[in-house]
């Protein structure tokens, strides 16, 4: 693999294009012409099917045209002509083209490969209203009564219940609807789904009205998120008549859900538009939504009709070809600012309405929470705030405690003891180092007789003894301790198992990782949610390393020890979680992902208002780091996870409870995940 490493096919990736071409109305020579141009041009750029508007070798507005033997004849002709260039051309051509079959005429999509013609696919539905009178002219699928047609000297597959697949190209099953069968309550799509296909295409000419765009993206969309399917729109552009209706040549891809692409609307010169469609990722989603496969089940009568049509297509899986998609850095914090300020808002009603159901139901008015000074006790401390105010309850109900150890900074404690301040709770500051040392002289620790032994006991010891404050002040004050550690800490087992920090009897952040919970501090400082003075302490802790604060430096003020230079960066690291944990990716494929995400974008590319760090990373920086996140996860900290407390799910990227999206075993290894580093070269 290392050798193709950089090309999309190597990783399941199939490039796919959508053709808007202009068009001469009843002219099949130049339609069949710029068919041809555009297909070679999409082929070159790599993709492996290309997708062309509804009749677009005779133009949608031909009317009684139709029924002119003339046209019928051109059309075949202009076809018999992609046939012949498709020989030269590695890739599947979908064209849409008027066919007489039998007695009866027929809407059609042909699926062109290799010289050959593979399939012919009639329109299902028929629009016979308003501006649309297509069953003067055609007849509908189930009219027809051959599942084969002659076709330029070959018997053809004829139907609107073909797939065809790419026999070189794993999970790659296409389907092919026209137009109006995708505007009807059961599209035949979805069916073809049902049966495998992953990519649905859909040969549409639509004429343009008021708000016909933005319908058309929620059809689209809402029907490759019920497929679980990647879905290609076309639409007729310039050159159609506009006798009595205008057309916009608006084309779409989407992805489950996803916008990959779009055109330009109402230019007059033909475009195509390009998208790398995850087929493993579309795959494992079919996979992990197992009422998917109920619904197949359900429907094996429709599924059954099926016929599966398989081609090999030349793939350019030899040599380098970027993935030419839109890789999010921060997959679990959206880009666009306004879609940033949505998530951040949903996330903490949740982690509010969370904590407020469990000390409604419990009858418990008080929580216990240790304010370090830092990210995420923080965060914590500001859900806490909210749900007492939801509460009708003081904010003095919340008992923070601060708890300085022997390498608790000055800036930190600061920090602790402003927040607490401005939040307005009950504030309190216990030095746990008197208590520590006992504990290291009962140990027989080298620290307690003057050696500076800054062991992985030493540091527990103080992570452990802060717990151990926070649940017995629990005890004595009738509360709940309120946990402060994150998704991302958890995935890493960065936390100090039993009683420590891994512990408590509410974890609010339990599934928010650290580059989210950057923006939800942010979010709350520039929403003013805090009161008076509290936003300028926010942004002095978000400027604040992030560090356990456990082994004493050099006295500076500032926190000497760096998280991320143990665990490596947060960024890379959530990155890492999110296809591993969402998508169960093989480590190469991530790596590529993120070596995507991070090419080739300058720093000053990012949308105002991006506040995460804007680090370049390098393979090799991504490989090693993976490494890290691969061991840590898969063997080292699974038995952390198993016990974890309670915490509210907050996003489709998981979390790690095993009452929720996360079950392993806590003696797993973690080989065959690294063996596949071997899959990524260095540079």
């Amino acid at each position: 693999m290392t050798k193709d490493f950089f090309n999309l096919y190597t990783h399941d990736f199939a490039r796919v294009a959508v053709v808007v071409p202009r068009c001469r109305v009843a002219d099949p020579v130049f339609n069949s012409e710029q068919t041809i141009d555009m297909a070679e041009s999409a082929a070159r750029k790599g993709a492996v099917l290309i997708a062309f508007p509804e009749l677009g070798l005779s133009g949608y507005t031909c009317d009684d045209l139709f029924h002119q033997r003339a046209l019928l004849d051109a059309c075949i002709a202009g076809l018999d002509k992609i046939r012949h260039a498709s020989k030269k051309i590695a890739a599947i051509l979908v064209v849409g083209l008027p066919l007489k079959v039998g007695h009866s005429l027929f809407n059609c999509a042909a699926i062109v490969a290799n010289g050959k013609v593979l399939g012919v696919v009639p329109k299902s539905y028929l629009p016979n209203y308003g501006e649309f009178y297509e069953a003067r002219q055609f007849s509908a699928a189930d009219c027809a009564s051959v599942a084969e047609i002659s076709l330029l000297g070959d018997s053809v597959p004829f139907g609107a219940t073909l797939l065809f697949e790419a026999s070189n190209l794993p999970m790659f099953r296409f389907h092919v609807e026209i137009c109006e069968d995708v505007w009807v309550p059961i599209p035949p799509s979805s069916f073809a789904a049902l049966a495998g296909a992953t990519v649905l295409v859909n040969l549409s000419a639509s004429n343009v009205i008021v708000g016909k765009a933005g319908y058309r993206h929620q059809l689209v969309g809402q029907q490759s998120a019920r497929c679980l399917a990647a879905y290609l729109y076309t639409s007729a552009g310039q050159g159609e008549s506009t006798t009595d209706m205008a057309w916009d040549g608006q084309a779409l891809i989407y992805e489950n859900g996803e916008l990959l692409a779009e055109s330009k609307r109402f230019l007059s010169e033909s475009h195509v538009i390009f998208a790398d469609i995850d087929l493993e990722r579309l795959s494992r989603e079919r996979m992990h939504q197992t009422s998917f496969a109920q619904s197949a089940r359900r429907h094996t009568a429709e599924i059954s009709q099926f016929r599966v049509i398989r081609v090999e297509v030349q793939l350019p899986s030899k040599g380098i070809l970027p993935l030419e998609r839109n890789v999010p850095r921060f997959p679990y914090v959206p880009a666009d600012a306004r879609r940033r300020d949505e998530r951040c808002r949903e996330v903490y009603n949740i982690q509010v309405q969370a904590l407020v159901q469990r000390l409604s139901q419990s009858g418990i008015s008080k929580v216990v929470i240790g304010v370090s000074g830092g990210l995420d006790s923080t965060h914590a401390l500001l859900v806490c705030a909210k749900a007492m105010d939801q509460l009708g309850l003081p904010r003095s109900s919340i008992l923070g405690y601060t708890m300085p150890g022997f390498a608790t900074s000055e800036r930190t404690l600061r920090q602790a003891r402003q927040l607490m301040e401005v939040v307005g709770c009950s504030a309190s500051e216990i030095d746990i180092r008197p208590s520590c040392l006992q504990m290291l002289k009962d140990l027989g620790h080298p620290y307690s007789d003057g050696a500076e032994q800054y062991d992985i006991t030493f540091e527990n010891v103080q992570a452990g003894e802060r717990t151990n404050h926070l649940f017995r002040l629990a005890n004595f004050n009738r509360a709940i301790v309120v946990g402060t550690g994150d998704l991302s800490e958890l995935a890493l087992g960065w936390c100090t198992y039993g009683v420590g920090d891994h512990m408590s009897h509410y974890n609010v952040n339990a599934s928010v990782p650290k580059t989210l919970i950057t923006h939800l501090v942010r979010w709350v400082a520039e929403t003013g949610q805090i009161g008076k003075g509290g936003a300028d302490v926010l942004e002095n802790i978000l400027s604040t390393d992030i560090s356990p604060e456990l082994v004493p430096g050099k006295g500076n003020g500032v926190p000497e020890q760096k998280t991320e230079s143990t665990i490596g960066p947060y960024e890379l690291q959530d990155f890492n979680l999110y296809y591993i944990l969402r998508f169960g990716f093989a480590p190469s494929k991530v790596a590529f992902l993120a070596l995507t995400a991070w090419r080739d974008k300058a720093l000053g590319d990012w949308p105002e208002g991006e506040h995460v760090a804007r680090n370049q990373y390098e393979l090799l920086d991504i490989k090693r780091n993976l490494g890290n996140f691969l061991d840590r996860f898969f063997r080292q900290s699974q038995f952390k996870r198993s016990c974890v407390p309670n915490a509210p799910k907050v996003g489709s990227g998981g979390s790690l409870s095993p009452r929720g999206d996360w079950r392993a075993p806590s003696d797993s290894e973690s080989a065959v995940w690294i063996r596949d580093l071997d899959n990524i070269p260095d540079k």
